[in-house]
């Protein structure tokens, strides 16, 4: 007999395959000065707040925004569509064909798009979801905010 991974005996020279489980022995659970935000996909963030005299301080309070945690890939994914443009103009510049230029602005305006969808979704899960921990007022003017942006990335 041997003794696999998740220290289940076999019997020796057969194979057993062992599902790896991962390490949750880091895995804190939020404080009373933590919350719990879910993304719907399983996994979930803990937002730090602090209660003052005045109220729940998140975040939010703090400068964090939603997209800060992919600052670097969103300015990465920003530089990509930038080369898009410059793009653009050497296709102009070289008298290129209208339909390849068009086919390359549709490119960049699907690239923006989806950067602006992914920012929305962001700050959907961030900053309204801070609004949402303090209540009242703050989180009406974050719906009311951000019902407005998507209103104009619907109006593109």
């Amino acid at each position: 007999m041997t003794t696999t991974e998740a220290g289940a005996t076999a019997p020796s020279g057969k194979a057993e395959s062992v599902q790896e489980v991962p390490d949750i022995s880091n895995i804190q659970a939020p404080t009373d000065t933590e919350d719990v935000v879910s993304d719907g996909t399983g996994s979930a963030d803990v937002v730090s707040r602090e209660v003052e005299a005045g109220g729940i301080v998140t975040d939010h309070d703090r400068g964090i925004h939603g997209y800060h945690k992919q600052k670097a890939e969103h300015l990465k994914r920003l530089r990509r569509i930038e080369g898009q443009i410059r793009g653009l103009q050497r296709m102009v510049d070289e008298d290129v064909y209208c339909i390849d230029i068009l086919t390359q602005v549709s490119a960049s305006t699907k690239a923006l798009q989806s950067f602006a969808l992914q920012l929305l979704e962001e700050h959907l899960r961030h900053c309204v979801a801070d609004a949402a921990l303090k209540g009242g007022e703050e989180v009406d003017a974050k719906v009311e905010e951000a019902t407005k942006a998507i209103g104009r990335l619907l109006r593109t």
